[in-house]
């Protein structure tokens, strides 16, 4: 059986630190989708749309990387960031997209 190398505690820590960054965004990019299905906030009207089609290629992408770093046993840590990775990628881009958007006004 494979044994994986031990991570640090600081490599601990910047991996629950992603993973913590990945729930906040998350959190945030879904409130302002459905402000925006609300009429609250500004949204286009291809957002649902996209926020069906994008989830595929972002944890395809997260699956592949996980399985690549696992297959050249890196340290559990790195399988973890790297499998974020491209769903933070999303999240980020999505928070900030939205968050830029808007509140409705009248």
């Amino acid at each position: 059986m494979a044994r994986f190398p031990t991570p640090s505690p600081s490599d601990m820590f910047q991996a629950a630190w992603q993973v913590g960054m990945l729930a906040a965004e998350t959190q945030a990019v879904i409130a302002m989708r459905l402000w925006g299905f609300a009429g609250l906030w500004n949204v286009t009207p291809y957002e649902n749309r996209r926020m069906v089609s994008e989830k595929a290629g972002a944890i395809t992408q997260a699956a592949l990387n996980a399985s690549f770093a696992a297959m050249q046993g890196k340290p559990l840590d790195v399988v973890l960031t790297s499998a974020i990775r491209p769903l933070r990628q999303k999240t980020r881009s999505n928070s900030r997209r939205l968050a830029k958007r808007g509140p409705r006004t009248a």
